[in-house]
């Protein structure tokens, strides 16, 4: 049996995972078709990902997200709980290009010859590091742990519809009794996406202001790209990094150069930089949500992508002067 790596596990969870294997093992992860006939189980690493898998399998399936409510992906670390969880799955669907630094070791452990798994990144055109501009490539270099992509990718609506194709193709090679369920289910969807893009589109062309300013990493690097906006943060994609004190002092310059009205902080993150920036360019904080998961309110309340973005929306067409 390949043991999880004794780094994120101490000597009583082995224990434990071992017992739990070890029983999966003895009587077997049961198929999708010996499981539950029709209903297919697909768990997803992020928030957005679970609701473009659940809006295309419909009443066919049932969606669950890895991550417990308020976990930042970056820094979370799996439980034997969750190997045995996604072990039970049949289609497990990720971001990769670096979101989940964990992706690999928890697949190792996994029991289940007949898990699927998906790269929602593959195929997409990725922001690399240094390529734009907007980053520092110098400070990136040392978050060894995201390497040298941005991925984010779920912030363009237009990488959106692809993921969500790519996922009604999978289930219908799952189960081909579904197809016509999961184009149907997936067009609809595709669509509120391209109503989204084109609002973001309509409502961020005619800003006084270009660039948006985060107090904190550089999440939105996809968003700025599709609506023609330049993001600038205070350190780059890690969320556990810190700013130095000439990026601080780049960032104010940078500021008053463009007479920003408000600097932006992401929500669950800490706003004590964002507000330092604002004392210091006598601008107003607000917040943006890279979505990637939600509060246990949020999942209780039935928050879903679309109100996430369509409140971000509301808040830069707000700090950017949008007419």
């Amino acid at each position: 049996m390949r043991a999880f790596p004794n780094v994120l596990l101490n000597a009583f969870e082995r224990q434990v995972l071992f017992i739990l294997l070890l029983v999966i093992s003895l009587f077997g992860p049961k198929t999708f078709a010996e499981n539950s006939p029709g209903r297919i189980k697909i768990v997803t690493s992020v928030f957005p990902l679970m609701e473009f898998a659940g809006a295309v399998v419909g009443e066919r399936g049932e969606v669950s997200l890895l991550l417990p409510p308020g976990a930042e992906i970056h820094t979370w670390q799996p439980r034997p709980s969750d190997i045995v969880r996604l072990s039970s799955a049949d289609l497990f669907v990720y971001i990769g290009g670096d979101m989940e630094p964990w992706l690999n070791d928890i697949l190792a452990s996994v029991r289940n010859p007949s898990l699927k798994t998906l790269e929602a990144s593959h195929g997409i055109s990725l922001i690399k590091i240094g390529t734009t501009g907007k980053f520092d490539l110098q400070a990136h270099k040392r978050e060894h742990e995201h390497g040298a992509v941005d991925p984010h990718i779920w912030l363009d609506f237009q990488n959106d519809q692809v993921i969500v194709d790519r996922i009604a193709a999978v289930l219908s090679e799952m189960d081909p009794a579904g197809v016509s369920d999961f184009k149907k289910n997936a067009s609809a969807y595709k669509k509120r996406l391209q109503t989204l893009d084109d609002t973001y589109t309509k409502s961020l062309k005619g800003c006084v202001h270009k660039v948006f300013i985060l107090g904190g990493h550089a999440a939105f690097g996809y968003l700025a790209r599709r609506y023609g906006l330049q993001q600038v943060s205070l350190y780059g994609l890690s969320p556990d990094s810190q700013p130095t004190p000439k990026k601080l002092i780049e960032v104010v310059e940078l500021a008053k150069k463009y007479k920003v009205k408000v600097i932006f902080f992401e929500s669950y993150m800490s706003d004590k930089l964002a507000n330092l920036l604002a004392r210091e360019v006598k601008a107003r904080i607000m917040v943006l949500n890279p979505g990637a998961n939600l509060s246990k309110e949020e999942l209780k309340s039935g928050v879903t992508f679309f109100d996430i973005m369509e409140r971000n929306l509301e808040n830069l067409k707000d700090g950017l002067i949008c007419r």
